[in-house]
């Protein structure tokens, strides 16, 4: 019923972060921000279930950004009052640009610390205040021992994906991180599952955690083809002209990693003829609605977005959906081609797959449990064959050092931070919304989130 239906603000969020949810597109919360913001904004410590797509950036970070928002920012430099630790760095770029999204009407300033990146320009954020820090353990680590990263003010611990990081051998890491944070703090865990090592380390650093849990929602609709042609990088941008000169009219969003490569992608398909727009994190919220408007009105068949800016983009049968680039995240694919084939409506994903790309075919094809068909277009046959088997490059295949600083500090005494059991919440009996990927609010509405 309608009236079972909550809204933002029933959840008690200021009227700041509101607006900023209304601009970018949101308007009802997921399950487990209806269970997880009232209980942080109450200051309880939280363990959360929640699979990539259910909306758990918001979860924590709406009422982090109000809990930090009471007092007035400091002037000058200052420590960070909140740390949000990921496993990796593009979970860290997209959890801080989610959370300046949110913050957009207030004063607070977001930083984040990640390997395979130069020292120094982090240094001087550092240097500059920090109020929010999100940063990927083992570079975290070297600006804390060359006393860059002071922890000694932080109110709010966060650990996003905790179980990721339990995997990538982070646990003597946190806990050197944990030793240096004040004791009394309040500490949200979210994890993909509640097993026995996520509960054991909920004891041994949180205090009297409530606990919520969602089911996964990345579903996928039958109704949508998938198809891949391998093809060298170098002739995507050629391969992609031919595709959408000879076999397709109607309107299609195409998803690429970076924003200069999607905002270069869109001006290279307009000279060839294909009138396009591009949205990403680098233009305002006016730009990027008179681009939307554009491709909305027909004006533009093509748009081409970035992951963290499609979100909260509502497009109604949409027939066709392109990855230029694959994802670095294989959920993400579902978040992107749940843009089409919705409602019954029948769709088509296609995948440009590179060589140097099929390992992340191999995880997305893990994760449909489903083999996606390869289709050769003659006269762009890739200079080598696509390998499924290759080992996943741990940074993406950018080259430097692993993403998120993937390596293992070295072990330390930990001091505890109080221990307890952690107790179930009752969870608000509101609707299930659907949904995939979602790194904001509106994950698992109407498709219309990251």
């Amino acid at each position: 019923m309608t009236s079972d239906i909550r809204t933002f603000e029933s959840l008690g969020l200021s009227q700041g972060l509101l607006r900023a949810l209304a601009a970018s597109g949101y308007t009802q919360p997921t399950p487990i921000q209806e269970q997880a913001i009232p209980l942080i904004l109450a200051g309880h410590d939280v363990l959360g279930a929640a699979q990539t797509g259910t909306g758990k950036t918001a979860a924590f970070g709406l009422p982090l950004l109000q809990r930090l928002g009471k007092e007035t920012p400091a002037r000058g430099p200052r420590k960070p009052r909140a740390l949000v630790l990921v496993p990796t760095r593009e979970l860290a770029v997209q959890v801080a640009e989610s959370i300046k999204e949110y913050g957009h009407h207030m004063k607070l300033n977001v930083t984040t610390i990640f390997g395979g990146a130069g020292m120094q320009p982090q240094i001087d954020n550092l240097r500059r205040g920090v109020d929010i820090l999100v940063a990927c353990p083992g570079r975290l680590l070297d600006h804390m021992q060359s006393g860059h990263a002071k922890l000694d003010a932080v109110e709010m611990l966060i650990l996003d994906e905790a179980d990721r990081m339990l995997d990538m051998g982070f646990l003597p890491s946190i806990k050197r991180v944990l030793a240096r944070v004040p004791k009394e703090r309040q500490t949200l865990l979210f994890s993909a599952t509640f097993e026995a090592r996520i509960k054991a380390l909920a004891l041994e650093f949180m205090r009297d955690p409530r606990q919520v849990e969602v089911a996964a929602q990345n579903t996928i609709a039958d109704t949508i083809v998938h198809r891949a042609h391998p093809v060298d990088s170098a002739a995507k941008r050629d391969l992609l002209v031919d595709i959408l000169s000879k076999r397709h009219t109607e309107q299609v969003l195409i998803f690429g990693k970076t924003k200069h490569g999607c905002n270069r992608l869109a001006e290279q398909l307009e000279k060839s003829g294909l009138p396009s727009v591009a949205i990403h994190g680098n233009k305002s919220q006016a730009q990027r609605q008179k681009a939307l408007d554009a491709f909305k009105s027909g004006r533009a068949r093509i748009l081409v977005a970035t992951d963290v800016a499609a979100r909260g983009l509502d497009i109604p049968n949409l027939p066709l959906v392109i990855n230029h680039d694959l994802p670095m995240v294989a959920e993400d694919y579902v978040h992107r081609i749940g843009r089409t084939g919705r409602a019954g409506a029948t769709g088509e994903a296609l995948s440009l797959v590179s060589p140097e790309e099929g390992a992340l075919l191999r995880d997305i094809q893990k994760m449909l449990k489903a083999e996606i068909e390869m289709v050769v277009v003659p006269g762009f046959e890739p200079s080598r064959p696509i390998r499924l088997d290759a080992p996943r490059p741990p940074n993406g295949g950018r080259g430097g050092r692993p993403a998120g600083d993937q390596r293992p500090a070295r072990p330390s005494a930990h001091r505890g931070h109080g221990k307890a059991q952690p107790r179930s919440a009752q969870p608000h009996a509101g609707p299930q919304v659907p949904g995939s990927r979602g790194r904001g609010p509106g994950a698992g509405r109407r498709d219309t989130r990251a």
